[in-house]
């Protein structure tokens, strides 16, 4: 697992990124503008920076360029913009970005974006632009991210894919018992990582978790902490 470093003035995409990140099995550290970036940087040299690209002291582009031209850019940079252009990215991408996301960016994009930039090697990280995919004002997107500070339970015994139901009773009921149990089991599955489950069982992470309270998952048992 790698540490990454997340810059971005706004604390909700700072925490929401955070979260995720954590959740797959990385070390996240975070920066509000240039200057902490730059603290941050020098003192635990991360394997991996997401770089906002309008922030109110610095923006992002003159920060990767400023680490381009000082030879401090042997990390791969993953830009990000709710108001990029196509134009930014290129000119992104030409000072040494390794991808370009657009917000709001779903959890599929950001985890394949960072995979990505991971494993590729330095020479040949730079002039990818991603662009994140999302869904209009109806809100169907394909993925949505789980409020940030939720711990996820674990449930009490592994995985069984085979279960006995009493279908002697209401349908609501019967549904409730199979939905439940269904979760449970891929909750088990997966490891407990939300970021997962939602992706295999194709609901938003918000929807799941409010899915997991309306069936009575016990979120008080078998907690695993995010670190």
């Amino acid at each position: 697992m790698a540490t990454i470093l997340v810059v971005d003035d706004e604390l909700g995409i700072r925490a929401l990124l955070s979260e995720i990140l954590t959740d797959e099995g990385h070390t996240v550290e975070l920066a509000e503008n240039a200057a902490q970036a730059r603290s941050v940087r020098e003192s635990v040299r991360p394997d991996l920076v997401l770089l906002d690209i309008w922030m109110p002291d610095v923006d992002g582009v003159t920060l990767l360029k400023e680490w381009s031209a000082g030879g401090q850019l042997v990390m791969p940079v993953i830009m990000m913009s709710g108001h990029g252009t196509i134009d930014t990215a290129v000119e992104a991408t030409k000072y040494g970005a390794s991808a370009f996301l657009e917000k709001p960016i779903t959890m599929q994009k950001l985890l394949r974006a960072v995979e990505q930039a991971l494993v590729r090697p330095v020479s040949a990280r730079a002039g990818t632009v991603q662009q994140a995919d999302y869904r209009g004002s109806d809100g169907a997107s394909q993925h949505e991210r789980m409020p940030a500070g939720v711990l996820l339970p674990l449930p009490p015994i592994g995985p069984q894919s085979e279960q006995s139901f009493d279908l002697d009773r209401p349908l609501r009921e019967a549904r409730d018992a199979f939905e439940k149990s269904y979760f449970e089991f891929h909750l088990a599955k997966e490891g407990g990582s939300m970021t997962r489950v939602a992706d295999k069982t194709g609901l938003e992470r918000t929807h799941l978790y409010r899915k997991l309270k309306q069936l009575g998952v016990d979120l008080s048992r078998n907690k695993r902490g995010l670190g």
